[in-house]
C-alpha cells in the first residue's frame, strides 16, 4: 500500500466557509466602487469560490468593462480583508482534532485560488498555523492551483501526497498535478471520480489509512 507524505488542503469548502462575511464585503465594494445594479450572495460565492479571482469577478460582473474589473480587485480584496479581520469565517466542526491528529504523522500544507495574504489570515483567525507547514497561492506565485500543487510537491520533497478539496475544480487540479484527490463532500461543490470521499473533516482521520 502507498503511504501518504504529505496533505495538501483547499480553504474555502474545506477548511472554513467565510462567505457569508465576504458576501457583506464584497457587496459594500460594489456599492463603493459605483456599480450599479449588480450584488452578490453567500450562495453565489459558494458556487464560484475555487475559480482564479478574475474569473470570479468576471462571472459576478459580466457587463463590466476589464478596467472596471480591475479598479474593483484591489478594493474587493482590502474589504475582505478588512471584514474577516473584524469577523471569521466559520471553521468546520471537528477541523482543529483533525489537523492535530493528522500533523503528528504527516506533512499538511494549503493551496488555494485566493489572492495573497488570504491563507495567513485563515491561519491567524483560527490559530491554526502549527499545524501546516507551507501554504501557496497564485498571489504569491502568479501560477494557479496545479502548478502550486506541483511547487509544493517539489519544494518539500513529496512523494506521494494527496489534495482534499471541495469541487470539480479542485479535482482537475489534482489531476494535472498527478496527485490523488479526496473530495470533501461537505463542502460547497461536486466531484467527478475522487480516489476517497470525506463527509466531515474527522473523516479524513480514519479514511486515510486506505489510500
Amino acid at each position: 500500500m502507498r503511504s501518504v507524505d504529505g496533505i495538501i488542503f483547499d480553504v474555502d469548502g474545506t477548511l472554513w466557509d467565510s462567505t457569508n462575511v465576504v458576501e457583506r464585503a464584497w457587496n459594500k465594494a460594489i456599492e463603493d466602487s459605483g456599480i450599479k445594479n449588480i450584488s452578490v450572495t453567500a450562495d453565489d460565492l459558494r458556487s464560484l469560490f475555487g475559480l482564479p479571482m478574475d474569473d470570479i469577478i468576471a462571472a459576478i460582473m459580466p457587463d463590466e468593462n476589464a478596467d472596471v474589473r480591475a479598479a474593483f480587485k484591489p478594493l474587493c480584496f482590502s474589504y475582505e480583508h478588512e471584514f474577516l479581520e473584524r469577523e471569521s469565517g466559520a471553521v468546520y466542526p471537528g477541523l482543529e482534532k483533525t489537523l492535530k491528529e493528522l500533523s503528528r504523522d504527516h506533512k499538511l500544507f494549503i493551496v488555494s485560488n485566493c489572492q495573497a495574504g488570504y491563507i495567513e489570515l485563515f491561519l491567524k483567525k483560527t490559530g491554526y498555523g502549527k499545524y501546516f507547514m507551507d501554504h501557496v497561492c497564485p498571489g504569491d506565485t502568479d501560477l494557479l492551483k496545479a502548478d502550486n500543487i506541483r511547487y509544493i510537491t517539489k519544494k518539500h520533497g513529496l512523494t506521494d501526497p494527496i489534495y482534499v478539496g471541495d469541487t470539480h475544480m479542485d479535482e482537475e487540479a489534482s489531476r494535472q498535478a498527478q496527485v490523488r484527490f479526496v473530495f470533501a463532500a461537505y463542502g460547497f461543490g461536486h466531484s467527478i471520480a475522487p480516489d476517497l470521499t470525506i463527509y466531515c473533516p474527522e473523516d479524513l482521520i480514519s479514511a486515510i489509512s486506505s489510500l
